[in-house]
């Protein structure tokens, strides 16, 4: 299982990190053990001092593909959540200033969390998704996805012409503006809609 990620996928998200605005999605990898299994702790990990909640939909891969065109991207994934890519910001921070890759700052163990999952029908309209992140009851973060700058059937096309797409892959979409830092004893709770579908705290 792959944990694919999209980088810069919200013009307001860009900006406040002084990022371009890409022509094309920014993708990074997360490895398998960085999923914060199930009834499993979230610890504050010891190598950063600047750990930042950033809040997104997620999709379920359902189809094994590669070379996806746009059009057909759809029949590929078959539920969506809400999620966590948590940051190491200040080893990020450094890590880009060295030109160097994220994963140090991005792909630890347990720094990708998932909500609940919801079946996605063909009614759905996709570019009309809200969701938010709370913390400590008070709302941080929210988006829609009719604020990303690549949709969800275009993000699965461009990752498949690089990487294979496999039963079980999870794809994080990108987080819009808002993002912050969470400290030990933060309570942190992702929803859509009106409906919470996690909800963890910081230990």
């Amino acid at each position: 299982m792959k944990i694919f990620c999209i980088g810069r996928n919200y013009v307001a998200h860009a900006k406040e990190l002084g990022n371009d605005v890409p022509e094309e999605p920014v993708i990074f990898l997360k490895p398998k053990s960085a999923l914060l299994q199930t009834h499993t702790p979230f610890y504050y990990p010891e190598f950063t001092n600047e750990l930042h909640y950033e809040t997104e939909l997620v999709l379920r891969i359902s189809k094994n593909g590669k070379y996806i065109q746009e059009r057909y991207a759809s029949k590929y994934y078959n539920g969506y959540t809400v999620g966590i890519d948590f940051t190491a910001r200040d080893i990020q921070n450094d890590l880009k200033a060295k030109g160097l890759p994220w994963e140090k700052a991005k792909a630890w163990d347990n720094s990708a969390v998932i909500g609940k999952w919801i079946d996605i029908k063909p009614e759905l309209n996709k570019k009309d998704i809200n969701f938010c992140l709370y913390k400590n009851k008070e709302l941080v973060q929210q988006g829609n996805s009719g604020q990303m700058i690549f949709s969800f059937d275009n993000i699965i096309a461009q990752i498949s012409n690089y990487f294979s797409l496999n039963i079980g892959d999870l794809v994080f979409t990108g987080t819009p503006a808002g993002v912050g830092e969470c400290v030990v004893g933060d309570d942190l709770e992702g929803f859509i809609e009106d409906e919470s579908m996690f909800e963890l705290s910081v230990k």
